[in-house]
């Protein structure tokens, strides 16, 4: 079969069936495009068209947005990163007083609006608040006391357990830890 009839067949022009695309014409939207995308990295289509538009380029913007998504320049969105997925390991029940101590800060509000604190010492084995101390606020040389009352009560524990860390770095809590 003949091209003219092929053409004929489909109802396809001649010319369009030899048409070849003039690839260079779009070098100068290319190195534009890159240059700009590359200066503004975080601005998507409709920014880097105004930018060029600025410029002084009068490109037609179906075009500019065709040789955007050609460089895949449209694709550069991040998603969000995830975090590991995390198995913690079980929890060890201590088997006698003393074992393990766990220590937590809480805060509440009081019906007139204030803020107070509970600073909470739980003894691991048998649920036992050892002490609770409540206070606007509780600098670390309170919690340095507390701890010292209940040692001279009930000895050291062999591990304390604090959830989110030490709630501030104070030297004051290090200078007076014993050596186990």
């Amino acid at each position: 079969m003949s091209i003219r009839q092929a053409c004929r067949t489909l109802s396809l022009s001649r010319t369009v069936f030899r048409y070849q695309p003039d690839t260079r014409r779009d070098e100068a939207v290319i190195q534009r495009l890159t240059e700009v995308a590359e200066r503004y990295p975080r601005y998507g289509f409709e920014n880097i068209f105004q930018v060029l538009s600025r410029q002084g380029h009068v490109w037609n913007h179906k075009r500019v947005h065709r040789t955007y998504c050609l460089l895949k320049l449209n694709f550069r969105r991040k998603g969000k990163q995830r975090l590991p997925v995390r198995n913690p390991a079980p929890l060890a029940t201590p088997e006698a007083l003393n074992q393990s101590w766990s220590i937590d800060f809480m805060h509440d509000t009081l019906v007139c609006g204030r803020r107070f604190r509970t600073f909470n010492v739980v003894d691991d084995f048998n649920r036992e608040a050892l002490a609770i101390e409540i206070d606007l606020n509780i600098p670390a040389q309170r919690v340095v006391r507390v701890l010292d009352r209940i040692v001279a009560n009930r000895g050291y524990p062999r591990k304390i357990r604090i959830d989110n860390g030490l709630p501030s770095e104070s030297t004051v809590f290090t200078q007076r830890a014993p050596a186990i």
